[in-house]
């Protein structure tokens, strides 16, 4: 069965919040538990607004949900799949990395001979 128009443009959506390097620590994060604002700021570096901003873009999107505690304002993963796609994302590049590695290595032992 193929997708539908509407579905690939929420698949493409989740993609796009995801590509941003604040919005992929929010993220990791809020897959150690929900947080607060101000400890996504804190961990972002960047002012309440930009973290504000970046965390509409990743509840538009279907990835995190928040509530209202007082005056704050607590985040939580939606999508919790994501952690385990980011996981195997980073597997794939430390892999990389490795075969990388065993290369160079090759070759300088080549070239030494």
């Amino acid at each position: 069965m193929q997708p539908n128009a509407s579905d690939l443009v929420q698949r493409a959506k989740v993609f796009k919040a995801l590509g941003h390097p604040s919005r992929l620590l929010m993220i990791e994060a809020l897959g150690q538990g929900e947080k607060c604002v101000c400890e996504l700021r804190e961990l972002v570096g960047s002012d309440i607004s930009t973290v504000s901003k970046h965390l509409t873009v990743l509840k538009e999107a279907g990835l995190v949900r928040d509530e209202r505690r007082g005056t704050n304002i607590y985040y939580s993963l939606r999508m919790q799949c994501v952690t385990g796609f980011l996981a195997c994302v980073r597997r794939f590049f430390d892999q990389h990395i490795e075969e990388q590695l065993v290369y160079l290595e090759d070759l300088r032992r080549r070239n030494n001979c």
